[in-house]
């Protein structure tokens, strides 16, 4: 179902690729607009055993193609350092594919917000929950289970990877 990476000599290994999604500060969230377009959003997330769960507004553009179509990728890309002289790039990056979950109950919701404090704001838990308690009325979280994913990196002679 999935299309194979073409450069083999590129790739990520599993762990690696796993790495990248778990201290990504952000990735890019591809899906099919509702008008037949391609769309894609940067937006923050977390990594969650198999899943990534993202919040953003109950309604809007994004959840409105969901709906239509949960199928989706995204994509972290790590460090890149580009190499003038060479005319390349290094690079390490990882793509997910999966379903969109968008009704989650109240009890996932709850949890996976507390996740995205404790990845971007560690110091800060307590101020966290006042946040979450004062906006949770008005936050959609969306789940994707990630179905197939891939890495692949290039490096030079130094390795340039933060996992």
């Amino acid at each position: 179902m999935f299309e194979e990476v073409r450069r083999k000599d590129r790739l990520l290994g599993h762990e690696e690729a796993i790495k990248l999604l778990e201290i990504g500060e952000y990735g890019f969230l591809a899906m099919a607009g509702k008008n037949g377009y391609g769309y894609g959003i940067p937006i923050n997330f977390v990594k969650d055993r198999d899943a990534l769960y993202f919040h953003c507004a109950p309604e809007g553009y994004k959840l409105e193609s969901i709906k239509e179509n949960p199928c989706v990728s995204f994509c972290v890309v790590g460090r890149t350092h580009v190499l003038s002289g060479k005319f390349t790039t290094e690079y390490e990056s990882v793509i997910v594919f999966g379903k969109m979950q968008l009704d989650l109950s109240k009890e996932e919701r709850l949890r996976a917000l507390r996740l995205l404090v404790q990845k971007y704001s560690p110091t800060f838990t307590a101020v966290g929950e006042k946040y979450i308690a004062g906006s949770f009325h008005r936050t959609a979280v969306m789940r994707l289970d990630i179905q197939h994913l891939s890495g692949k990196s290039k490096r030079d002679n130094e390795k340039i990877s933060t996992i």
